[in-house]
C-alpha cells in the first residue's frame, strides 16, 4: 500500500460563472489538509499550485461557451502533470478549483492506467454528472463538460487535446446526482453509466451501491479515482459552493462512503473540487472536506475529537 501523498493545487475558476474557486487550494491548506495527511501516518509532498497556463491556444467553438481557450490550456497542462504524478509511487490529491479540472485529471489518470495495462475506474460524487458536450451545454460553463470529454464523446475533437485513453462508461459510478440536464439524462442512459441519484440512496442507502462498485473495481484489478465535488454534500453542512442543490449527502453518508473506500484499499487518487471559500462560513466547508479526506485515509469514528467553534 502506498504510504505517501502528493498534493497539487489547481487554482482555476474559468469553468464556472462565479469567482472564488481559484482560492480553493489555499483554503484546503489553511483548513489543515496537510496535517490531516501526516496525522494519518502518510508522508507528504505539497507541490504548490499549478501555475496559470502560459500558452493559451487560439481555439474556436460554439459561441456560447465561456472562456474556452483558457479551459483548453488548463486541461492540457493538468493532463500532462497528472499523468506524470500517476506514474509515481504516491497517492495524488488534486485540490481545486472548479470541476473543469477533471477534464485534465481524468484523462491524465486514464492515460497512466492504460500505460500499465490496468482499467481506470471513477467514483463520481457530485450533484451533477458534468457530462454535457460542447454543443449540448445550455449554460456554456465548462465545469459541466469534463466527464463527456474524458469519455471521448463528440464535439471536443480539434478543440481540446486528444484523449489518449477514453474512460469506459462501465467503469464509472455516479453517486449523489440531483441536477441533471435533459441531454445529460439521455447520454447517461445511452452509455449505461451506473448512477445512484439521491432518491436511490434514500431507498437503498449508501452501503449496497458502494459495495457493488468496489467489488467491480477489485475483480478487474482496477485503479480507483475519487472525484469529490463539494456540492455532493447538502448545502446545509457545506455552503461553500456556487452550485448548491438541496437534498445532498449528509455528514454520516459522506463519512460512510469515504470509510468504505478506505476499507477497500482500492483508491489510488483523489480530487476535491468546487470549494469556493468566498461563500464559506468560518471555514466549515473546507474543514469538513479535510475531515472526509481523513476518513478516506483511515481515520475512524472513534478517532474524532469534539471541535469547539
Amino acid at each position: 500500500m502506498i504510504n505517501h501523498c502528493t498534493i497539487l493545487g489547481l487554482p482555476l475558476q474559468a469553468g464556472t460563472g462565479r469567482g472564488g474557486c481559484l482560492m480553493g487550494p489555499d483554503a484546503f491548506r489553511t483548513a489543515g489538509l496537510g496535517e490531516v495527511i501526516t496525522t494519518q501516518g502518510f508522508g507528504l509532498s505539497d507541490l504548490g499550485n499549478l501555475p496559470f497556463p502560459i500558452d493559451v491556444p487560439e481555439v474556436l467553438g460554439p459561441a456560447h461557451l465561456k472562456k474556452l481557450p483558457e479551459i483548453v490550456a488548463w486541461t492540457r497542462d493538468i493532463q500532462v502533470r497528472t499523468a506524470e504524478l500517476a506514474a509515481l509511487d504516491t497517492f495524488p490529491i488534486f485540490i481545486g478549483g472548479d470541476h473543469s479540472m477533471a477534464a485534465g485529471t481524468l484523462t491524465g489518470l486514464a492515460q497512466a492506467a492504460a500505460a500499465i495495462g490496468r482499467p481506470q475506474f471513477v467514483l463520481w460524487l457530485d450533484a451533477h454528472p458534468d457530462i454535457n458536450t460542447l454543443t449540448s451545454t445550455l449554460s456554456g460553463h465548462l465545469h459541466g463538460t469534463p466527464m463527456a470529454y474524458a469519455l471521448g464523446m463528440p464535439s471536443f475533437e480539434d478543440i481540446f487535446p486528444p484523449v489518449p485513453a477514453p474512460l469506459d462508461p462501465a467503469n464509472i459510478c455516479m453517486i449523489g446526482l440531483r441536477s441533471v440536464d435533459l441531454a445529460e439524462h439521455h447520454f447517461i442512459r445511452d452509455l449505461g453509466i451506473d448512477v445512484y441519484d439521491m432518491r436511490r440512496i434514500d431507498e437503498l442507502g449508501a452501503v449496497k451501491p458502494m459495495e457493488a462498485f468496489l467489488q467491480r473495481v477489485a475483480v478487474a484489478n482496477g485503479l480507483l479515482h475519487v472525484s469529490f465535488d463539494v456540492d455532493f454534500l447538502d448545502p446545509g453542512i457545506a455552503p461553500a459552493v456556487g452550485t448548491t442543490v438541496p437534498g445532498g449527502a449528509t455528514f454520516r453518508e459522506a463519512h460512510l462512503i469515504m470509510e468504505m473506500i478506505h476499507d477497500s484499499g482500492l483508491a489510488t487518487s483523489l480530487e476535491l473540487t468546487e470549494l469556493n471559500p468566498f461563500l464559506d462560513i468560518r471555514g466549515k466547508t473546507a474543514t469538513l472536506m479535510c475531515d472526509l479526506t481523513a476518513s478516506l485515509l483511515g481515520r475512524k469514528v472513534l478517532d474524532r475529537r469534539t471541535r469547539g467553534w
